[in-house]
């Protein structure tokens, strides 16, 4: 039986916003806008200046699409023509009154290296190959377009990369898990204008369709059994008070404070007595160990009773719901491995600093998830959704001096 993929062929759309003119920006600009805030699959841009002898996108993925969005009586009426005078250039018109709408260069002298795909779902998606002796219709191996837009465009999109060298892996990660990656840029355009309530229940609601989803249950079966239970003698979360300070630290240092249910609780309990007593002024978190927290508890993943059960049990002990009440009151300070929840919740604070050598990851949609523990509003609520979007995607470390510059931490300290 032919396995059903529900994206088709198009997991991502591509767009090189490279050399564009503003004239061309705006009528670009009107063009794609609606269709990229309803686009069922990310949207990355590649922005900049183009370089001579530089192609539309890295290694195998020089190709270029343009979304059959066309707006005249033949919306999918799309022809390719070689520029005169320059056989490495490609000049794409879509039929809507701009023959000049898009020119892309494929570098290595070889029309044939442009291929131009029309998004699939529209009626008159086609797919056309630039002529090179091969005339007929191509399949394309990547969904990448280059349009004519620059930074009118720029904010419409769900990534945006300034280096063409950064599509492989980001590529390599959507096609990995095409389902986690759409939910995500569906996710991060929601969450992006939505309260911290409802951002963080529709984090929840998606984070459980993914638990369903034969992504996540990939990562599951690949995941080496859980190892014995230890018995731990310690509280997973110190709680101390000394007059008007509330004291809350990460206390699983043989795991690296990996977060798990105790974890979970206890910090719900220590943060909702900081709601419930304004008494308390100040509110300071950190961990105990050499991590500050590396992420869930891996040997928990996985046994959740149910998605829907799973939905109700985030809703109801969130320590990031807790931590957005008393945020004004928070400082946290991080160091070591800062992954997942180790990030997503401290990003919720008034003051959030870090050790020189931490750094900071979600690797979420590796696993066929998205982050799970309010990172899609803290996070994109600190550094904004693209940003977001490039750490989820990419699952690639961040060092402080990066998470400084993009605004993910407020201070390095010692520095």
């Amino acid at each position: 039986m032919e396995e059903f993929s529900p994206l088709g062929s198009q997991a991502f759309l591509l767009v090189d916003l490279r050399g564009a003119s503003a004239a061309q920006a705006e009528s670009s600009h009107k063009l794609l806008k609606a269709r990229l805030s309803q686009l069922p699959c990310p949207s990355i841009a590649l922005a900049g200046q183009s370089r001579a002898n530089e192609s539309v996108a890295a290694a195998d993925s020089a190709a270029v699409v343009v979304p059959a969005t066309a707006t005249g009586t033949d919306p999918g009426a799309t022809a390719v023509h070689a520029a005169t005078g320059d056989p490495g250039a490609t000049v794409v018109c879509a039929a809507t009154g701009d023959p000049g709408a898009t020119a892309v260069r494929a570098v290595k002298r070889d029309p044939g290296d442009t291929v131009v795909r029309a998004v699939k779902g529209d009626p008159g998606a086609t797919v056309v190959r630039a002529a090179t002796g091969d005339g007929g219709l191509g399949s394309g191996s990547r969904a990448a377009v280059a349009v004519p837009a620059a930074s009118p465009l720029c904010s419409d999109f769900d990534l945006v990369l300034s280096d063409a060298r950064q599509l492989d892996v980001i590529v390599s990660r959507i096609e990995a898990n095409p389902l986690a990656a759409a939910a995500l840029a569906a996710l991060l355009r929601h969450n992006e204008k939505s309260t911290v309530h409802e951002g963080l229940l529709a984090e929840s609601l998606v984070y459980s369709t993914l638990q369903a989803g034969p992504e996540f249950a990939r990562w599951l079966a690949r995941k080496p059994a859980p190892r014995p239970a230890v018995s731990e003698f310690e509280p997973a979360v110190l709680i101390s008070r000394q007059g008007k300070s509330l004291r809350l630290r990460l206390n699983r240092p043989h795991k690296h404070n990996a977060f798990c249910i105790e974890m979970r609780d206890r910090l719900c309990e220590g943060l909702n007595l900081a709601a419930a007593d304004p008494g308390i002024k100040e509110i300071c978190l950190d961990g105990a160990g050499p991590s500050f927290c590396s992420g869930g508890d891996l040997d928990e993943f996985g046994t959740f009773p149910d998605p829907a059960t799973a939905h109700a049990v985030r809703c109801t002990r969130s320590p990031a719901r807790s931590m957005a009440a008393v945020a004004r009151r928070c400082k946290v300070r991080v160091h070591g491995a800062c992954v997942g929840a180790g990030i997503e919740l401290p990003a919720f604070a008034a003051k959030l600093t870090a050790s020189p050598e931490a750094y900071f990851q979600l690797p979420e949609v590796s696993m066929g998830l998205v982050p799970g523990a309010g990172g899609t509003v803290s996070i994109c609520k600190r550094i904004g959704r693209q940003q977001t979007a490039f750490m989820a995607l990419s699952a690639e470390t961040v060092d402080t001096k990066t998470a400084l510059a993009w605004g993910l931490i407020d201070g390095i300290e010692n520095e």
